[in-house]
């Protein structure tokens, strides 16, 4: 049988990093099913495009999702990244303040 896969390799860094800031490049591989190096790069791109900021901690790096960018290639300009994060995880992400609700 085929294997689908409705998500690319981008997606699916970008979904990891949402979920952990702090995740290891050598983690999002093993997630998303590519090598170190296709990480490395696939994390470079989503920061080049710039959809994530990386800040360096010590030896590790802390990644910030920009969520407030629209989706590329929707016709529909209004949706943010943090709209789509926020339905494939079924809660807000951890770099998305959470709204009071209203009295």
């Amino acid at each position: 049988m085929t294997e689908l896969n409705f998500l690319t390799s981008h997606g699916r860094a970008l979904l990891c990093i949402a979920q952990d800031p702090e995740v290891r490049l050598r983690d999002i591989a093993t997630t998303v099913g590519v090598t170190e190096r296709s990480a490395y790069s696939i994390v470079s791109d989503l920061a080049d495009a710039g959809y994530v900021v990386k800040e360096r901690e010590g030896r590790r790096n802390r990644y910030h999702v920009q969520q407030h960018l629209p989706l590329p290639d929707v016709p529909d300009r209004d949706r943010a990244i943090g709209d789509l994060l926020r339905v494939l995880t079924g809660r807000q992400t951890r770099a998305q303040p959470k709204r009071r609700p209203a009295p």
